[in-house]
């Protein structure tokens, strides 16, 4: 954890800024409503059976997206399908829709063994799950891929966590502090469960899913969230399961270039 502190500091360090002394991350937002939660309908929280519960985001009407460490058992291998169910838009008890999980797949480059302070560990922490069934509806939209986030660029977050398990959260404000070897730092708040949320950053007026949640970490004694620089690593996570023949080639997934513009959304240490 030292090791990681220091990288972290070190990440910042390089980049020869720090963020603005009075910017301060927004509260988390309970989204219990049907008004507050729409629009985030195409999140959900990812049950695994005898394990727990991460955060999953759809991003084709049958692909979803988490953090690869949700899907790996205690021994290192990944977890069986069918212990994966996943709720979308899940609040008060009831989903918008639920689906189970036929196939899943982690970036080939991610390391799960080993410690977080391994760069694979955090910046290949990413994985697509395929549901048993497509989700078509109207209102669960799909949500396209950004180009990584820069420094000092406002994000935000919507999450399941160990204490609010029963609806997902919003923080709508919060912020890119650093990069280093494809780690994201942000300053959202993150806890067990929220692991393989999406940060959104909004471009040309729709939300893009820039970064997902893998870990926590402390910065000079402030807490932030680490994620993967997305854009790349999902590329080639699913051209890798598209050669597999598991899922449709990836351009099938709206990934935005880096500068392309057009009109048309933790595991911690040890969980």
């Amino acid at each position: 954890m030292r090791h990681l502190l220091l990288t972290v500091s070190l990440a910042l360090g390089l980049a020869a800024t720090t963020a603005p002394a009075q910017e301060v991350a927004s509260e988390l937002v309970s989204l219990e409503s049907g008004v507050d939660a729409r629009g985030w309908e195409s999140v959900g929280r990812l049950d695994i059976r005898n394990k727990g519960f991460c955060t999953a985001t759809l991003i084709e009407d049958d692909l979803i997206l988490t953090a690869a460490h949700c899907v790996y058992d205690g021994s290192g291998g990944l977890i069986d399908a069918d212990r994966l169910t996943f709720h979308a838009g899940l609040r008060a008890g009831r989903a918008e829709a639920t689906r189970g999980v036929t196939r899943l797949i982690a970036h080939p480059a991610y390391r799960h063994e080993g410690g977080v302070t391994e760069p694979n560990r955090v910046a290949m922490d990413i994985a697509v799950l395929r549901l048993d069934r497509p989700i078509r509806r109207p209102r669960i939209q799909p949500f396209p891929i950004a180009a990584r986030p820069d420094f000092g660029d406002e994000v935000f977050v919507v999450s399941y966590g160990r204490s609010r398990s029963e609806a997902a959260s919003l923080q709508d404000l919060c912020s890119v502090k650093g990069r280093q070897e494809g780690i994201i730092v942000m300053t959202c708040a993150v806890e067990p469960g929220s692991s393989g949320s999406p940060v959104f950053i909004t471009q040309d007026g729709e939300r893009r899913i820039a970064s997902v949640v893998s870990a926590m970490a402390n910065l000079d004694g402030e807490p932030v969230s680490l994620g993967t620089s997305l854009q790349e690593p999902l590329q080639e996570l699913l051209a890798h399961f598209a050669r597999s023949g598991t899922v449709a080639p990836a351009g099938e997934v709206r990934i935005m270039s880096i500068g392309e513009r057009n009109g048309t959304g933790a595991k911690f240490i040890r969980r």
